[in-house]
């Protein structure tokens, strides 16, 4: 039963990847995007996963060393469990970088690559979101013809 929710915890995910991915025109893809009720089902398995490992859980979350963390994780339940939490949160960190990038103008051909390596390494992702919307910003305010920050400081504003 862990190893299908362990399976499952993508599986319900991936639909509203493969739309901001594959379809990130399409109004009700933003509008999906645009609800953290995506990660519901997922946070379900968490849940199921979670609560037989409720004490080892919580035992990690509020003392947390590498040794505990190692023994949640030797659990299945806990791997599943930490697996699930991480999809969410990829899911709901891919959702921002979605709306942001629609909002900010950039390329869905330059999106889509980079959700697919948040869903991979979201960290890594995430970084690299970062440079690219304060780029897309900065170019932006450059070209409204208002001050950019650095501008403003250097200028004594």
């Amino acid at each position: 039963m862990t190893g299908a929710l362990f399976e499952i915890s993508f599986v319900l995910a991936a639909p509203f990847w493969l739309l901001m991915i594959f379809l990130p025109g399409r109004a009700s893809t933003a509008r999906i995007a645009a609800s953290p009720l995506t990660v519901l089902p997922v946070l379900a398995v968490y849940l199921a996963m979670a609560v037989p490992v409720l004490p080892e859980l919580w035992t990690a979350v509020s003392s947390p060393d590498i040794d505990t963390f190692r023994d949640l994780t030797a659990l299945s339940n806990g791997a599943g469990a930490v697996w699930a939490q991480v999809i969410a949160w990829d899911l709901l960190l891919g959702q921002w970088m979605f709306l942001e990038s629609r909002r900010l103008g950039i390329s869905p051909y330059l999106m889509g690559p980079l959700l697919v390596l948040t869903i991979l390494l979201s960290p890594f992702a995430l970084l690299v979101f970062l440079v690219l919307r304060a780029v897309r910003q900065r170019g932006t305010r450059s070209g409204s013809g208002l001050p950019d920050r650095a501008d403003g400081v250097a200028a004594g504003r």
